[in-house]
């Protein structure tokens, strides 16, 4: 038996099992993710600015 086949002759039971996972749990995943998405975004804004600030004082330097 080849080393790159191995295992792929079991069933793919995992695949048809539901979820084993709580509804409280996904709530709280949820609410994980939205506030990692809320941190990114604030963070790209004050990169954002930071790099516009920066701009205006390299233009206004050479001005």
């Amino acid at each position: 038996m080849s080393m790159l086949t191995h295992g792929l002759e079991r069933p793919f039971n995992w695949a048809k099992r539901p979820a084993r996972i709580s509804n409280e749990h996904k709530a709280q995943l949820k609410r994980v993710a939205l506030r990692a998405l809320a941190v990114l975004s604030m963070g790209g804004l004050l990169a954002a600015v930071i790099a516009l600030k920066t701009a205006i004082y390299v233009w206004h330097l050479h001005a």
